[in-house]
């Protein structure tokens, strides 16, 4: 089975990149001959893929994005593989892999009409539409359920396009790591002491991840708490306003940016609780590792996998639309140590009973699936 996957740029850090190293890895186990096409590669290459940087131009994300999609079509003959597999929105695809929020629908909601008269919202719109339009052929692997209903909302994609995959957290990978050993060694590292609340943010793109929105929450504790507090942000970002900002804010010593790491769990393994107040979020898949790892979690109610914290009592999911008040009150209210154990616990708990694992083996079952259909001709 020979399989083409389009991913724009990969690199270690992000969610949607991880799953898509881990989706890889389970179809080269299952010995397909699997190409790899982006624009750009960072960290572990796969073994036993065929890894090619397709050559682009332009100067914006969209420009580059439509370049490289086209020079893949024109370049590397797509009917050559019996499936195109595409981790971004693009036209040409076989199967997508939907890690996003619909673009028309966050666009409507955050941002004002001029924004839709720009190339940029046109480009996108067309991307989003070549997937999810009604006369598409390419399905999609969806991750939650609100947003395929914003979809079919949207571009009333017929509901046997969508095949629903279930997390794939790397649950030992995280439990190795989560030992008390783990816990003293990374604060005593930077300075955390036992009774300091130790926050953590996982995620690059600050903006969406909802950085600014933690760094006015903690400013706003009480001089107690924000004094005993330390929020440290992990993941590949543009920092310099947010450092600004937590300046303004008066807590500068209470944060710390520590670009993208990996060893992400042994944080895990040492925070009380996780900040994830996301302005669009179409998972979150940190949520869960957070409650793998026995990790309290706050999110905001955009988050797909927000239901999983209020189904396990694992902590607290924000209402939407977002109100910075609540979200002040709700964290002042969850910095109690035995109220923070008892969500770990109940999360810790949750996580053995639900599965939260295999999205691997789910993605390489619907790859073989769409195949033998498309060799069928149905």
């Amino acid at each position: 089975m020979k399989l083409a996957f389009l991913i724009n740029n990969y690199y270690p850090y992000g969610g949607m990149e991880k799953n898509f190293l881990r989706i890889v890895k389970a179809c080269l186990t299952e010995g397909f001959d699997l190409h790899i096409f982006t624009m750009s590669w960072q960290g572990e290459k796969p073994e036993g893929a065929t890894l090619t940087l397709v050559p682009f131009t332009g100067w914006s994300n969209h420009g580059r994005a439509r370049s490289f999609v086209n020079n893949f079509h024109r370049q590397f003959a797509p009917s050559a593989f019996d499936l195109v597999v595409g981790f971004n929105r693009m036209p040409g695809l076989d199967l997508y892999y939907n890690a996003d929020v619909c673009y028309v629908l966050d666009v409507a909601k955050r941002r004002g009409l001029l924004s839709r008269l720009t190339p940029r919202y046109r480009a996108y719109c067309q991307f989003e539409r070549a997937v999810f339009g009604r006369d598409s052929k390419t399905h999609i692997m969806y991750l939650s359920g609100v947003e395929k209903k914003n979809y079919i909302k949207v571009y009333g994609t017929p509901e046997e396009r969508f095949h629903y995959l279930p997390p794939g957290i790397d649950k030992e990978r995280i439990i190795a790591a989560n030992t008390a050993q783990n816990r003293r060694q990374v604060r005593f590292e930077f300075g955390v002491s036992d009774d300091d609340f130790m926050l953590l943010m996982i995620g690059s793109d600050f903006r969406r991840k909802g950085v600014a929105r933690a760094l006015v929450a903690l400013a706003g504790l009480d001089e107690e708490q924000r004094c005993h507090s330390q929020l440290f942000i992990i993941g590949q970002g543009k920092a310099r306003k947010y450092v600004r900002l937590a300046g303004k804010l008066g807590v500068t010593e209470q944060v710390h940016f520590l670009g993208g790491r990996q060893d992400v769990p042994r944080f895990l393994a040492a925070a009380d609780l996780l900040l994830h107040p996301a302005v669009s979020e179409n998972t979150g898949n940190v949520i869960l590792e957070a409650m793998v790892a026995g990790c309290a979690v706050l999110a905001s109610g955009t988050c797909g996998y927000g239901f999983h914290v209020e189904k396990a009592e694992a902590g607290l999911v924000l209402a939407e639309p977002f109100r910075q008040e609540e979200m002040n009150e709700q964290l002042q209210a969850m910095l109690d140590t035995e109220r923070l154990r008892i969500y770990g616990n109940n999360g810790a708990s949750y996580v053995d009973r639900v599965d939260l694992y295999s999205r691997p083996e789910a993605a390489v079952a619907l790859i073989t699936a769409l195949v033998a259909q498309k060799k069928a001709g149905v």
